[in-house]
């Protein structure tokens, strides 16, 4: 049996490249794949990958072209880059347009004309809403749902009045890192902070294992972190995957430390965001927080400094303005109620001396007159009884100086009778005097509850309101 002839390779190429252009000419197709082997030569604006599709139970590859893209397909991937902030790369899934090529060195390639942001975007977006879905679904202890809200035990948990202690994770070297530390060791304020680093992957869904150690790591650590920050310089989509990862949106919801991002993104908001304390757009973003957190509780202490200062010289004058008021109404009182005890004793002494007068002026009208009585009667018998007479005028002078020691004793006595009767002596002596609508008072019926009373002791003046009356049957009075 002869063998057919043989070909060469090249003819073959040509039959093979005829037969696919006649079927594939003037045809394009729309195909949804995933981006592999992506390189980019930037000197010619070229894109090669390859476009493949993945079982998605088992992950097993069920096809791969080889493809690129120049020209006005290379200005379509640009559009697409700045449409959806996300580059160009491994592992996106997109929706391309696409002609079919084949190529007698290259083999068969197909050619990208245009590709659908939307798609892309869409994708991920989907990505995102499932897992938001899965962490509200599997963990209602510390994640609800309020409409677009997102109530997590981290962010409902309160921010110190100062924020000084701070842990911070980010990758090593990251410019994010030390914009945040910038930011915030040169604030204006003078403000000093402790920062510890915790530095781990912070891109690719890859490092979300990670970002959750790291978490677990700082509340092992035994430090008491005023807040924790999570850190990241920025990127693409894709890059900022990671912080819509299930198990770093469940890590942050769940961490008993306030966490604060600042991940660098300008567009969406990732589901680390949505969990966290408090979310921010970039480190420096992060770092302003802090400060401007801190400023508003110094603001609040100088509010109240200056509101305590200008109540307390209200105070001070108001008092002020009371004692004044007092201590001439006391001054006033007290020298009526001298005057008034003065009058009194004035008085008194008055009275007593001339009532003594009058009795020894009587005593003495009488003793005269009895004397006179006497000699007269006794006028014819004094010779007789000269001595008898001698010893009568004798005993009479003694009575009557016994009789005036006496009435002097008996006005000493009174005098000091009414010296320690006098209200000052009451005073001096440990009672108290009761004025009752300005007038001394021991009469109670006139006195009511709600009564003002002013009581006078030795040394000062109490003015009280009247609680209560009650009948009092003078027992128990034992001082």
């Amino acid at each position: 049996m002869e063998s057919p002839s043989p070909l060469r390779l090249s003819v073959l190429s040509a039959r093979i490249s005829d037969t696919l252009r006649a079927a594939f000419q003037n045809l394009s197709f729309w195909v949804v794949a995933d981006v592999t082997s992506h390189s980019f030569k930037a000197s010619s604006n070229y894109h090669y990958f390859e476009l493949v599709e993945k079982d998605r139970e088992s992950n097993h590859l069920l096809a791969k072209f080889s493809a690129k893209a120049w020209g006005p397909g290379a200005r379509q991937i640009e559009q697409f880059e700045q449409t959806t902030g996300q580059r160009f790369t491994n592992n996106i899934h997109v929706l391309v347009n696409v002609t079919v090529e084949y190529h007698a060195t290259y083999g068969l390639q197909l050619q990208v004309n245009a590709i659908d942001p939307g798609f892309t975007m869409g994708q991920i977006e989907q990505q995102r809403l499932a897992t938001l879905r899965r962490l509200v679904a599997e963990n209602p202890s510390f994640i609800q749902q309020a409409g677009d809200t997102y109530i997590t035990r981290n962010n409902r948990l309160g921010l110190k009045p100062v924020l000084q202690t701070l842990a911070v994770i980010s990758a090593r070297n990251s410019a994010g890192l030390q914009d945040f530390r910038h930011s915030l060791e040169d604030n204006a304020f003078g403000y000093t902070f402790r920062i510890d680093e915790y530095l781990t992957g912070v891109q690719g869904e890859a490092n979300a294992t990670s970002i959750r150690d790291t978490l677990a790591a700082i509340f092992l650590s035994g430090i008491a972190y005023d807040a924790v920050i999570i850190t990241r310089g920025g990127g693409s989509q894709t890059d900022l995957l990671m912080f819509d990862h299930y198990l770093v949106g469940q890590a942050i919801a769940k961490f008993p430390i306030p966490i604060i991002t600042g991940i660098g993104h300008h567009r969406n908001t990732s589901i680390a965001d949505l969990m966290a304390h408090s979310p921010t757009r970039t480190p420096t973003k992060a770092a302003e927080f802090i400060v401007a957190h801190n400023r508003a509780f110094e603001e609040s202490l100088l509010s109240l400094r200056q509101i305590i200062v200008i109540r307390a010289q209200q105070l001070f004058a108001g008092q002020q303005q009371a004692l004044t008021s007092l201590q001439r109404e006391i001054s006033y009182s007290s020298q009526q109620v001298l005057d008034a005890h003065k009058e009194a004793v004035q008085a008194l002494r008055s009275q007593t001396v001339h009532h003594a007068q009058r009795i020894v002026y009587a005593q003495h009208v009488a003793v005269a007159g009895l004397a006179a009585q006497v000699s007269a009667r006794l006028q014819g018998a004094v010779a007789r009884h000269g001595q008898s007479l001698e010893h009568l005028a004798s005993t009479a002078r003694v009575a009557a100086t016994t009789y005036m020691r006496n009435q002097q004793r008996h006005l000493q006595h009174l005098t000091t009778f009414m010296k320690l009767m006098s209200p000052a002596s009451t005073l001096q002596r440990g009672f108290a005097l009761v004025r009752h609508q300005g007038r001394l008072t021991g009469d109670t019926s006139a006195i009511q509850p709600g009564d003002r009373l002013e009581i006078l002791l030795k040394d000062d003046i109490l003015k009280t309101t009247v609680t209560d009356k009650i009948p009092h049957d003078g027992a128990n009075n034992d001082l």
